[in-house]
């Protein structure tokens, strides 16, 4: 079944964060202030997560064509490895919130690329098209949470979060 698939992904997220740092695991639960059409993103957001994690409760995993299963699993495979590594530096911020280092030095969002892999994935190894597009709209609904979070970033942080905004991409 394709929901297994998500078990490392709810490992990683939640089980590794909260042994790192529970403060951590807070701070990744917590979502900006939204206005607008932020709002509708919101939720969204919600709803297209929602359905990322129960679709695949009923789809199996699929190995034919190999080329698909392949790619899909190679893809799910660096979004948990990115998963990680964003986690480990998440939970090592440097005392403010604010994440400059390892994975952060390449993206400003590598959580939420790391999640988009792993439904990619997910969506390739299950070769799912319904899945697929609700990827997509997940996808489309983060960014506009990120927006937000990138504008309560610099309202908190301040001048050293505009410069980083400039040094490091916001996706790759």
């Amino acid at each position: 079944m394709g929901f297994f698939l998500l078990l490392p992904f709810f490992l990683l997220r939640f089980g590794l964060l909260a042994r790192l740092d529970r403060s951590a695991l807070r701070r990744a639960a917590q979502f900006a202030p939204m206005y607008g059409r932020e709002r509708a993103a919101y939720w969204v957001y919600q709803i297209s997560t929602g359905a990322v994690i129960l679709y695949p409760l009923f789809l199996p995993i699929r190995t034919s064509p190999l080329w698909r299963f392949g790619l899909g699993l190679l893809v799910y495979g660096a979004g948990l490895v990115l998963l990680a590594a964003s986690l480990l530096h998440f939970a090592r911020s440097d005392g403010t919130g604010l994440c400059r280092e390892g994975v952060y030095r390449w993206s400003r969002n590598p959580m939420y690329v790391a999640y988009f892999l792993i439904f990619l994935g997910c969506a390739g190894i299950t070769q799912s098209w319904v899945l697929l597009g609700i990827v997509a709209v997940f996808q489309l609904s983060a960014h506009w949470i990120i927006l937000a979070e990138e504008r309560a970033c610099l309202a908190r942080f301040g001048e050293p979060y505009a410069r980083y905004m400039v040094q490091v991409r916001r996706y790759f």
